[in-house]
């Protein structure tokens, strides 16, 4: 992560499971000076709020046992499905010619979800990945965590 180069035209997304900024890097290596293009919230709340009922129960066979099922965890859903859509969301910028390079910085886990649904379009113009939460930093802050 340390002695990162950002490029002019470089653009950066930061991301958690609810919101996304997207960067570009409208001065050059030596002295970046990177601009909100986009910003994209997701609403998730805790899963306490978005469930409604309580755990199902099913029969263990012929006797009267019953046995609870987990609950739904919707907020890693939602997490997951914001994931998705920021993917697909960077899919269609890279198809048509927005950008060239990229750096994703968001949490290890959101990372992970994103590196499972990137198109090879995107992936292609990757150039690096910072596996941290930026997304509650002011842009300065920013780029002094990804400069180093």
């Amino acid at each position: 992560m340390g002695n990162m180069k950002l490029e002019h035209d470089t653009w950066v997304v930061v991301a958690d499971g609810e919101k996304a900024l997207f960067l570009r890097n409208e001065g050059d290596a030596a002295y970046p000076n990177l601009e909100v293009v986009r910003t994209v919230h997701g609403d998730n709340p805790p899963t306490r709020e978005q469930g409604s009922d309580r755990p199902g129960r099913f029969n263990d066979g012929p006797s009267v046992h019953r046995s609870a099922v987990a609950d739904t965890d919707w907020h890693r859903l939602e997490k997951e499905r914001f994931a998705d859509e920021i993917s697909d969301r960077l899919y269609h910028m890279a198809h048509r010619g927005d950008f060239e390079r990229l750096v994703i910085a968001a949490p290890p886990t959101v990372l992970g979800e994103m590196r499972k649904k990137l198109h090879k379009e995107v992936v292609q113009r990757v150039v690096a990945e910072v596996p941290k939460t930026l997304t509650g930093h002011p842009v300065y802050d920013i780029e002094k965590a990804l400069l180093g």
